[in-house]
């Protein structure tokens, strides 16, 4: 089973917001050294607990300290960008990078009202998104009126789907990246089966591929992989509260504050949505979620405020499922 990790470029309290980009490329190197399939990063704007707002910026300092391990974007959210400029981007990361770039497209507005109208675009659409998405990939083949430069071989692009996202991937012959609360739907496995019947293959190779997108945190014990997930639980909640996404916190300071009933009622939410435990127990239940549903490929996009405990982390990770 191919593990890959997705990092948001997660800001932390009591570091400067650009810590988090030498933090995101000094993450892909150890992703490497531990053999992970693919880096992927992430597309945000104007959120104050994440520090990357373009993935090609990112990725090209990223492929610079990496040799081998496949390099990508988790996503480029295309309401946001002309399509052509995207191209002309990741022409230019294969070109630097030969053979290792992905490029993932999201269909996300921007994160607050005021973010979207900076950004100019304030509505999309299911259909919208996959005209963006024909006129990338024609782009990308050089199918359009005009050549986005350089010339490159094909660069695989993935759909980061929501339910609508999944039959897009599947009418444009594209694989898919599944993660959210599709993961733990119980209709997952029958969203994945029409995936794959109605997959339109775009080229003799291409092939049905899912990505499972998962929280998952192995540590000695489950105690310890929920204090290490709770920063995230614990952002994710002040979210809802504050309408800002704000920087990880310790678990430590975490727990020192007055929690409403509210608050621990979403943490709780969260952290029930999250695999949690020991590296044993964490590998069985991703190859659960594997052999259930078919996918190709589990993508971990786990985040913690300790830098040295989720290196940790992503070793336990990939090692525990070679293992199991």
């Amino acid at each position: 089973m191919r593990v890959s990790l997705l990092d948001r470029s997660r800001t932390r309290h009591g570091d400067v917001d650009g810590q988090a980009l030498h933090d995101s490329v000094a993450r892909a190197v150890q992703a490497e050294e531990a053999g992970y399939h693919r880096f992927w990063v992430a597309e945000h704007h104007a959120v104050p607990g994440i520090a990357s707002g373009s993935p090609a910026v990112l990725l090209a300092a990223i492929g610079q300290v990496t040799e081998r391990i496949r390099l990508g974007s988790g996503g480029v959210m295309l309401p946001q960008h002309q399509p052509l400029v995207v191209a002309e981007q990741f022409r230019m990361l294969a070109s630097l990078t030969p053979d290792r770039i992905d490029l993932g497209v999201g269909n996300s507005l921007g994160f607050t009202p005021a973010v979207r109208r900076a950004l100019r675009r304030e509505r999309t659409s299911p259909a919208m998104f996959e005209r963006e998405i024909r006129e990338l990939v024609g782009f990308l083949r050089d199918e359009e009126e005009v050549t986005a430069r350089p010339a490159t071989p094909r660069i695989p692009v993935h759909v980061l789907a929501t339910r609508s996202g999944v039959d897009i991937a599947a009418r444009l012959g594209l694989p898919v990246v599944v993660g959210g609360p599709l993961v733990l739907d119980d209709a997952l496995n029958d969203t994945l089966a029409r995936y794959r019947d109605i997959f339109s293959p775009h080229a003799a190779d291409a092939r049905p591929h899912v990505i499972l997108s998962v929280d998952a945190f192995a540590a000695e014990n489950e105690r310890r992989a929920r204090e290490l997930a709770l920063p995230e639980a614990w952002a994710m909640a002040m979210s809802r509260r504050t309408g800002e996404f704000p920087p990880l916190e310790s678990p430590e300071r975490i727990l020192a504050q007055t929690w409403s009933d509210r608050v621990r009622e979403r943490v709780d939410q969260h952290l029930e949505k999250v695999i949690t435990g020991t590296s044993g127990a964490v590998a069985e239940r991703l190859h659960e979620l594997i052999d259930d549903s078919g996918a190709d490929e589990i993508m971990a996009s786990t985040s913690t405020f300790d830098r040295g405990a989720l290196g940790d982390l992503d070793a336990a990770l990939v090692s525990a499922v070679a293992k199991a």
